[in-house]
Order: structure tokens, then C-alpha cells, then sequence
């Protein structure tokens, strides 16, 4: 067990070195060791693990290859292949945005929505862009009487996408397709979306910019090319005084406003959070 403690201050120097925040590396080494961050704190635990996997070695081996990735500033969730989201345990990897935790609000708002519908029977869902298949999932665990269809058309962020929901919750229904054309004739009684709203040129963290899909991130020229097309699927999909709760960058409040002017009313700036405005709201005409 003595060999833990420099092992772990080695990797964390390693890490503020690469201007990364120490503590994945406590992270990446309960990873390793199959246990959670807080029991590296607790001896017996820790003593009892050691003991159990045997050779040092390897473990050793093991923590220091991940920790050269980190220090490359591959994400944390893609080398442990897991990111975390309100309730759930969701599996990610390249090829998927790693879903944000300020997206959270979003979901608590959709679910607070739902609960007050006066709708006798399910509540359809549909999430634009559904990546990971974080929002749906949270929204078809936590709102039972919620009928959720996830659309995506990366083929890498699929194939995450079908893994979580076979996991988590079958009763989402994953369509592959392009907003601009899927589901017609489909009207639902909300629609979530997280586009590709960050302007082409805007440079990014490196944990971001080097392994994250830009397919997933870039949204045009302004940021705005890809969001406009998710409003006009939105307005097409929704049933009058249906509700869009759509993600955004905390500047581009105002535009989204317009864009949303001509189909929708009610509509909301919301903060994240961070206390920024990241996402708005929306009833359809």
C-alpha cells in the first residue's frame, strides 16, 4: 500500500504539469483498481484491493499508460469509458460528445414539463441530435409515462448510442437520419436539442478540440447554421403548443430568439448551471 501514495503524487504532478486538474488522476487510479475515488482514501479498503489483484506491476503499468493519455488531454470519460449524468452511467468513447452536466437543468425542466401536462397517456419525446443518449435516457427513466425517439445521424455516435439504451432503458426508440428530413408525418409534444452550435473557427480546449467529434460540435460560418435547421425540424415535429427546450452558446441567446420568432411563442432564455444562459425555451404556434 506504500506504494500508492507516490504513484498517485507523481501522476498528479504529472498531470498540473499539462494543466490538467489533479484529481483524474485519483480518478484514473480507482479505475485501475476497480474501486471507487473515495475508497483510495480508506486503508482497509485500499490494503484489501491491493491485496486481492496481486501484482503491483501491472497496476502500476496500467495507471501509467492512462495517465500519459490524460496528460495528452484525452477526456477522462473516453479512458474510462464512462461519463456521468444526473442518475446514470452512460458509455462513451470517440466518436460521442461527452454529455455536459449543464445540460442537467434542461432534463429537470422537460421532466417538471411533463408532470404538469394535463395529457391523459404517454408524452412524446423527441431528441434532435441525442448523441450519447444522455437526455433521452434521463428524461424515459425519470418521466415513466414519457415515450422518447432519439435521432442521430453520426454513425460513430450511434453505435454509443444503441449501447446505452440496450443498457439503460429499451423504451427509447433510436431512428439514424438527418433532422431535416426524419420522422415525417411524426407530431410529438416535445422536442429537446443539443445542435452543433459553435462557430467554425472558435478554437476550443484541447481535450475538446483534439478528441471530441467536431461533426457534433461545429455549427457553421456564425454557430447558428445548424441550430436554424434543428428549429425548423422542431416546428415541423411538434404539435401546436408543443415545447422545444433547445442548447445554445450563453451569447447566442438573442439569435435563437429570432430564429424561433416566426413559429413559436413563449420563449425563454435559461441559465445553466453556471449561472450562464445556455438554453431556451419554446411553444409551438
Amino acid at each position: 500500500m506504500s506504494d500508492i501514495k507516490p504513484l498517485l503524487r507523481s501522476a498528479k504532478e504529472r498531470l498540473a504539469a499539462a494543466d490538467i486538474q489533479e484529481v483524474d488522476a485519483e480518478h484514473l487510479l480507482a479505475y485501475v483498481l476497480g474501486i471507487s475515488r473515495m475508497d483510495l482514501h480508506n486503508a482497509v479498503k485500499l490494503e484489501g484491493t491491493l491485496k486481492a489483484l496481486g501484482d503491483f506491476g501491472v497496476i502500476e503499468d496500467t495507471f501509467a499508460k492512462l495517465i500519459s493519455r490524460r496528460a495528452g488531454h484525452e477526456p477522462l470519460q473516453y479512458l474510462t469509458g464512462i461519463a456521468y449524468f444526473r442518475h446514470l452511467e452512460i458509455e462513451v468513447g470517440p466518436g460521442v460528445l461527452v454529455p455536459r452536466p449543464e445540460s442537467e437543468l434542461l432534463v429537470d425542466a422537460v421532466l417538471t414539463h411533463i408532470t404538469n401536462l394535463e395529457i391523459d397517456g404517454e408524452i412524446s419525446v423527441i431528441d434532435l441530435g441525442a448523441g450519447s443518449g444522455a437526455l433521452s435516457l434521463a428524461i424515459a427513466t425519470e418521466a415513466p409515462r414519457s415515450r422518447v425517439i432519439a435521432v442521430e445521424k453520426s454513425v460513430e455516435a450511434i453505435a454509443w448510442l444503441k449501447k446505452n439504451v440496450a443498457k439503460i432503458s429499451e423504451n427509447v426508440r433510436v431512428v439514424e437520419g438527418d433532422v431535416a428530413d426524419v420522422l415525417p408525418g411524426v407530431k410529438c409534444d416535445i422536442v429537446i436539442a443539443n445542435p452543433p452550435y459553435i462557430p467554425d473557427k472558435q478554437a476550443l480546449p484541447r481535450d475538446v478540440a483534439e478528441h471530441e467529434p467536431h461533426i457534433a460540435l461545429f455549427g457553421g460560418a456564425t454557430g447558428l447554421e445548424l441550430p436554424k435547421l434543428f428549429i425548423e425540424a422542431a416546428a415541423r415535429l411538434l404539435k401546436r403548443g408543443g415545447v422545444l427546450a433547445i442548447e445554445h452558446t450563453e451569447e447566442q441567446g438573442a439569435a435563437i430568439d429570432a430564429l424561433l420568432s416566426r413559429e413559436f411563442i413563449d420563449i425563454a432564455l435559461h441559465q445553466d448551471l453556471t449561472g450562464r444562459p445556455r438554453w431556451t425555451s419554446a411553444v409551438r404556434k
